[in-house]
C-alpha cells in the first residue's frame, strides 16, 4: 500500500498531472455546488484524493481492496468522476459497490439521454417500471461507465466482458450472480429491439450431444453421436434432439450391463437388447423419478429400432451382422380416443381465460387455439400477418408448417377476429425475431417483452385457468381435441375435418369420428328396440298371437321409414327393417322374383308405388356405401317393370 501511494505522489509532481488534478477538484466542487450538495467534509476528501491520484485512472489500477476502502465522503467524487469525466473503475469495483445514488447523479450527467433511452424502449416492450429501473442500474450504467462508449457502440463482446466478470465476482465470493445474468440477458434484449446489437439473446439452446451423451461409453458414444450428426441432414431439431435422448438411455444402459462393449456391431440379442427391453418395465423418469409410461417405453424402442435399421440399410461398419430388434418388440401403445372437455368444462374455462387472465396474452392464445384447433407449436409459430381476408369467402387464418410439415388455412368468426385484434393490441412490438426454422426475421404474433411467448408461459396460464375455473389438469393439446370434436358432433364431413386439423390420413381424422357415430348411436337404439318385442312389458300392445309389439314410431325415431339407417325392403303389402349388423335377409321380396309371382290390373298402383319406394331405397344405400345392398334395390325394380309392362300388356 505504502509503494502504490509513493508511486502515485511521484506522479503528482509532474505539471501535468497537477493540473489536471487541480481541473478535476475544480469541476467537482463546482458541481457540488450547483446540485447544492457541498459541504466541508466532501471538499477535503475530494482534494486528499486529487493529491493522491491527480490522475484517477491510476486509482483504478489499485487492488480493489483499496478502492473499496474509500469512505463515505470519498465515494461522491469517484461517482461524479465515473459519469462526468470518463473512469472507469473495472467491473469488479462496479460489481461489489452498491450504486444507488447514480440515479439521482444522472440526471445532471451526460448518459442521462442514453439511460432514458434505454428505460423508454423497455418500457414499451411491456417490462414494469420496477424491472426497468433495476435493470438499467444493473447493466447498462455499468456498461456505458467501464466501456466508455455511447450506447450505440456497445457489442456482444461488452455483454460478455461483463457477464465474464460477474462469473468471476461469484467465484471469487460465493454470492450467487443469478440476478446479474437475468438483467443481463434482458438489457440484450433491449438493446437488440434499438438496434445497437444485431441479434437477441439465446434463451438456452441445445445441448452438444457429446455433452448429452457424456454418460456413455467412448467408442458408443462415438457411433450415436455419429448418427444422430446425420439424422441432422434430414429431419428437424426437435426430432433428433427427442433420439438423443432415448438413445441416451440406451447407450447408458449397455454402458453399466457391459462396460467392455466397443461397438453397436457386437450387440447381441440375449446379452443386451432382451435386457434392455425388460429394464424397460421398472424404468423411471429422470424429471420426477416415477415409472415411465407405456408410450415412453414405446418410443424408447422405436428409437433404437429406427437406430439400427437406419446404419443397416446406409451400410455403416457399426451396423450388427444379423438383425437383433423385432417389430413385436415394440411395446403396443393403447387406443385411447382423443381426450376432448365436456362442454360444461369448455365453457368455464373460456370464461376463466376470459374474465380472470393472469397473462393476458397467454388467456388469448388459449383460446384462438381452442377457436381453431391449433397445435401448440403452430400456435407460437403465427405470424403477424397470418389473417387473410378473401372476398366473398370470409376471414381465415394461415396455419404456419407444424407437426406434419404442412400449411392449411382455417375460417374465423368474428369473435376469433377480435381475439386476434387484442393480441395485436397488446403483444410487444419491436424489431423481428430470428424464425427458428427458416432464420429469417419474422414478426411473430405472439411476443410478449420483446421475445417469443414461450410453451412454458402458455402451459402456467393454462394451469392459472384450470385452478380458477376449478377443473383438474388440462393440456393445450386437449382443446385441438376439444375443436375437433365439436365439429364431428356438428356433422362435418371427414374431407373437411382432415383440411381444418392438417392431418395427412383420414385415419386421423376418424379418431375424433368414433367418439361420436350418429350411426352406431342409431344401431344401438334400433338392437334397444328389438330387443325389447322380446321382453313383455304391461303398457306395451300386443298383436292377436300375444306378442309384444312396438309402434312404427318407435322403431325409427320418428323419422320416414326410408330415410333410417337400416336394411329396408318393401313389398307390396307393406316393409321390412333390419340392423346392418342383422344382413340383408335371404327372403326379402322372395316373391316378386318367383316365376309363380302373377299380378292383375287392380294391383297396377301397389307396384307402381312399391317402384317409387324401391327407387328411393336404392339411392339410399348408394349413399350410405351399401353396395350390395343397392344392387338388391335395382334388381327389384328390374323385375317390378316387368311385372307391370306383363299386366298392362294383359289387359290391353
Amino acid at each position: 500500500m505504502r509503494h502504490a501511494n509513493a508511486s502515485a505522489r511521484s506522479a503528482a509532481e509532474e505539471p501535468a498531472a497537477l493540473l489536471r488534478g487541480a481541473a478535476l477538484l475544480a469541476a467537482y466542487l463546482n458541481h457540488l455546488t450547483a446540485t447544492g450538495r457541498g459541504n466541508l467534509s466532501y471538499e477535503r476528501a475530494a482534494r486528499r484524493f486529487f493529491e493522491t491520484w491527480p490522475d484517477p485512472q491510476g486509482w483504478a489500477a489499485s487492488p480493489l481492496e483499496e478502492r473499496l476502502s474509500a469512505g463515505s465522503a470519498t465515494r461522491p467524487v469517484i461517482t461524479f468522476l465515473m459519469l462526468h469525466e470518463g473512469l472507469r473503475p473495472g467491473y469488479d469495483y462496479l460489481l461489489a459497490r452498491k450504486l444507488s445514488p447514480l440515479w439521482r447523479e444522472i440526471q445532471t450527467s451526460p448518459m442521462q439521454a442514453e439511460i432514458n433511452r434505454f428505460l423508454d424502449e423497455a418500457e414499451s416492450l411491456g417490462f414494469t417500471a420496477r424491472t426497468r429501473l433495476a435493470t438499467g442500474s444493473q447493466v447498462p450504467v455499468r456498461l456505458l461507465i467501464q466501456t466508455g462508449k455511447p450506447m450505440a457502440a456497445l457489442t456482444r463482446d461488452d455483454l460478455e466482458e461483463f457477464t465474464a466478470a460477474c462469473r468471476q465476482r461469484e467465484q471469487a465470493t460465493g454470492i450467487s450472480h443469478r440476478h446479474y445474468l437475468s438483467a443481463i440477458s434482458m438489457a440484450h434484449m433491449v438493446l437488440f429491439h434499438l438496434g445497437v446489437l444485431d441479434s437477441p439473446p439465446r434463451s438456452g439452446g441445445p445441448v452438444p450431444y457429446e455433452e448429452r451423451l457424456a454418460a456413455v461409453t467412448a467408442p458408443l458414444r462415438v457411433e450415436l453421436v455419429g448418427y444422430l450428426e446425420r439424422k441432422r441432414a434430414t429431419c428437424d431439431r426437435k426430432t433428433v434432439s427427442a433420439m438423443a435422448t432415448r438413445l441416451k438411455h440406451f447407450g447408458m444402459f449397455l454402458t453399466e450391463t457391459d462396460p467392455t462393449l466397443t461397438s453397436v456391431r457386437d450387440l447381441d440379442r440375449r446379452g443386451h437388447v432382451e435386457p434392455f427391453l425388460a429394464s424397460l418395465v421398472d424404468a423411471v423418469s429422470d424429471k420426477d423419478g416415477a415409472p415411465i409410461s407405456i408410450g415412453d417405453r414405446n418410443r424408447r424402442v422405436v428409437a433404437v429400432a429406427t437406430f439400427l435399421r437406419d446404419i443397416t440399410e446406409w451400410g455403416w461398419d457399426a451396423a450388427p451382422a444379423r438383425k437383433v430388434l423385432f417389430r413385436d418388440d415394440i411395446p403396443k401403445l393403447p387406443q385411447i380416443l382423443p381426450r376432448y372437455l365436456p362442454i360444461d368444462a369448455d365453457r368455464r374455462l373460456t370464461a376463466a381465460l376470459t374474465e380472470h387472465p393472469d397473462n393476458e396474452l397467454a388467456a388469448l392464445g388459449l383460446r384462438l387455439q381452442r377457436a381453431c384447433g391449433l397445435r401448440i407449436g403452430e400456435l407460437l409459430d403465427l405470424e403477424l400477418d397470418c389473417v387473410h381476408q378473401i372476398d366473398g369467402n370470409g376471414a381465415w387464418l394461415k396455419v404456419p408448417l407444424g407437426k406434419l410439415a404442412t400449411e392449411r388455412m382455417v375460417p374465423l368468426d368474428d369473435e376469433t377476429l377480435d381475439v386476434i385484434d387484442r393480441i395485436i393490441q397488446i403483444r410487444s412490438h419491436g424489431r423481428p425475431l430470428p424464425h427458428p426454422r427458416y432464420r429469417r426475421p419474422a414478426q411473430f404474433l405472439f411476443t410478449y417483452l420483446g421475445r417469443r411467448l414461450t410453451q412454458q408461459g402458455v402451459r402456467r396460464e393454462l394451469d392459472h385457468a384450470t385452478e380458477v375455473a376449478g377443473l383438474g389438469h388440462i393440456t393445450s393439446h386437449q382443446l385441438r381435441h376439444t375443436y375437433a370434436t365439436a365439429l364431428v358432433n356438428a356433422g362435418v364431413s371427414l374431407q373437411a375435418l382432415m383440411a381444418l386439423l392438417g392431418h395427412h390420413s383420414a385415419e386421423m381424422s376418424l379418431r375424433y369420428g368414433r367418439l361420436f357415430d350418429a350411426t352406431v348411436r342409431t344401431e344401438y337404439e334400433r338392437a334397444l328396440d328389438l330387443a325389447k318385442q322380446n321382453t313383455p312389458a304391461a303398457m306395451t300392445p300386443a298383436d292377436s298371437a300375444g306378442r309384444t309389439q312396438l309402434p312404427l314410431t318407435v322403431i325409427t325415431g320418428g323419422h320416414d321409414w326410408k330415410e333410417t339407417p337400416l336394411l329396408k325392403s318393401r313389398m307390396a303389402g307393406g316393409f321390412c327393417l333390419r340392423t346392418p349388423a342383422q344382413g340383408a335377409c335371404t327372403y326379402a321380396n322372395i316373391c316378386e322374383h318367383c316365376p309363380s309371382y302373377r299380378s292383375q290390373p287392380s294391383s297396377l298402383p301397389i307396384l307402381a308405388a312399391q317402384r317409387v319406394d324401391a327407387d328411393a331405397l336404392a339411392r339410399d344405400a348408394e349413399q350410405r356405401g351399401w353396395i350390395d345392398e343397392a344392387e338388391r334395390h335395382h334388381k327389384l325394380i328390374a323385375r317390378l317393370d316387368a311385372l307391370i309392362a306383363d299386366t298392362e300388356t294383359q289387359t290391353g
